[in-house]
Parts: structure tokens; C-alpha cells; sequence
């Protein structure tokens, strides 16, 4: 399932609580992130799977850079019996681009 960064800042807005999953790596945190994520490297995700199960009947947006690397760990939790996943299409990027042009690209 996908979610457009215009679409999830709206839900934000909204006060919708979506629990954000950013699956990059700690150098990328320090060049641009977005506020109150849970930060699980993606190689991690199978063996921290644990540390999402509190999360099972919340919707989770799963991000990186661009939405490739979260494409495939959206479709892992999706397999994995969550059924509230979603991938930030276009990922920090499209975050940029559409919500906030102050997130810096890399």
C-alpha cells in the first residue's frame, strides 16, 4: 500500500496517529529526518520485528530516501501479518518536494 507525502502530512494535520518507520541509515538521519520517528535500520527490521508488534493496530508509514528500500519492508510487514502498512511514495524526497522544502535531499 502507498501514501503520498501530501497525503500523510494531511493525515498529520489531522491528528491521525500513524506511527512513522524510518528504515534509513544513522548517517542519513544526520542530514535530514522528519519529527517523531521510530528509526529501525532496514537490514534490522526482520530481527527487531518485536519492537513493532505494539504497533499492529496502528497505521505505519514505512520511509527512506526515495521509497525504494521502504517498498520492500512495507511489503515485508505486510507479510509478516500487519495489514496497516503503508510506503511513503518517493520517500524523504517527495517529503521535499511536495510537504517541506527545508527537509534537506541527499
Amino acid at each position: 500500500m502507498e501514501i503520498t507525502a501530501t497525503e500523510l502530512k494531511e493525515r498529520l494535520d489531522k491528528g491521525d496517529e500513524i506511527v512513522l518507520l524510518d528504515i534509513r541509515q544513522e548517517f542519513e538521519l544526520r542530514i535530514a529526518c522528519l519529527d517523531n520517528t521510530l528509526h529501525i535500520p532496514g537490514e534490522e527490521v526482520a530481527a527487531r520485528l518485536g519492537e513493532l508488534e505494539g504497533f499492529r493496530e496502528k497505521d505505519i508509514v514505512v520511509y527512506c530516501r526515495t521509497g525504494t528500500r521502504s517498498q520492500r519492508t512495507t511489503e515485508f510487514l505486510l507479510s509478516r501479518g500487519f495489514e496497516k502498512v503503508f510506503n511513503l511514495t518517493g520517500g524523504i524526497y517527495a517529503w521535499s518536494d511536495d510537504v517541506d522544502p527545508t527537509v534537506m535531499k541527499y
